[in-house]
């Protein structure tokens, strides 16, 4: 059977929270946590969220069978990555030294140790982990409702460095600027948890499930606040 919302299943990360928070703003849709490729392909819309290690994932992906059910889905219908699972959209992570998806170039690098410290010297922890402001770079449906600046929660000691810079939606600062949301076509992908960011996290899960990739985004307020 076929179902609207698919949640990526590879053995990794709080899967059930993610799909909690995508029934309690899709009451109506059909949500499934799997790890079936066939699934995956046949669902209307996919999520892949995700925790842990860069090679643990990729190892477990590949034994899974799901590496080219992920790559077609990123490619064909709307598609919502949630840290680990933007990290492996990549290239390449410098966590265990791993080969990503690459399904959009660049890399994935670790918070360098020289840079931790805050504008009056004091040593900041990796990793990240907490609540931190998003700047949005680009108009975009998936910012619809969520104000400029709104705070999300973080958990991660990498962060990614895209070879393409239009692709990056927002940002965040710790304690340099870092990329925190991409989005290229029909696909969407945010460092933060949006499953763990209250009411910002819901408006975008929220914004995620009625989106359609393929209708115009003029209409988007250039503010990146609010589109139509």
């Amino acid at each position: 059977m076929s179902v609207d919302i698919a949640v990526i299943d590879y053995g990794m990360g709080n899967l059930r929270s993610v799909s909690k928070a995508i029934e309690h703003v899709a009451p109506a849709a059909t949500v499934a946590v799997t790890s079936d490729p066939a699934a995956i392909t046949a669902a209307g819309r996919v999520v892949f969220p995700g925790q842990g290690a860069a090679r643990d994932c990729m190892r477990e992906i590949d034994a899974r069978g799901l590496r080219q059910a992920i790559v077609d889905a990123a490619r064909s219908k709307p598609f919502l990555g949630i840290c680990m699972g933007m990290q492996v959209l990549f290239e390449h992570s410098e966590e265990g030294d791993t080969a990503c998806l690459g399904i959009l170039p660049g890399s994935v690098q670790r918070f360098p140790h020289e840079a931790m410290h805050d504008d009056r010297g004091n040593k900041l922890k990796v990793p990240h982990m907490g609540w931190n402001n998003v700047h949005q770079v680009v108009p975009h449906p998936l910012w619809a409702g969520i104000e400029e600046g709104a705070r999300f929660y973080f958990v991660h000691s990498y962060f990614v460095q895209p070879a393409s810079p239009e692709v990056i939606a927002g940002f965040s600062h710790y304690p340099f600027p870092f990329t925190c949301a991409v989005a290229s076509a029909n696909m969407f992908a945010v460092q933060f948890h949006p499953e763990k960011s209250q009411n910002a996290g819901l408006t975008l899960l929220g914004n995620f499930v009625t989106w359609n990739p393929g209708a115009s985004e003029t209409a988007c307020d250039m503010s990146g606040a609010a589109c139509a």
